[in-house]
């Protein structure tokens, strides 16, 4: 299943504004960084698992390049905790 391109733009938007990565106690929204959209693809094709499947596999997905691409991250690995549980939350009404 994937969301329409309405949802998507939602889906989006939301998690533009309310997720951040955090290094060294520095907060970046993921709108700012630009993964805002990336997330939103990944997690458009895992609306089917659920919630906290999709959250999960869509962070671990999503690939930031850091020291100018040189290497990548999966996004798991800059989101605090409570940042998946609100990932979490950000899905739910996709997921029904």
């Amino acid at each position: 299943m994937s969301l329409s391109a309405a949802d998507l733009q939602d889906l989006q938007a939301a998690l533009a504004d309310r997720l951040y990565v955090q290094i060294s106690g520095w907060h970046l929204h993921l709108g700012d960084a630009e993964l805002a959209g990336p997330l939103a693809i990944e997690c458009s094709a895992l609306v089917d698992q659920g919630a906290a499947v999709a959250a999960r596999r869509a962070v671990e997905a999503v690939k930031v390049q850091i020291a100018g691409g040189a290497s990548q991250l999966p996004l798991a690995r800059l989101l605090p905790p409570a940042q998946l549980r609100e990932l979490e939350e950000i899905l739910e009404p996709y997921c029904r």
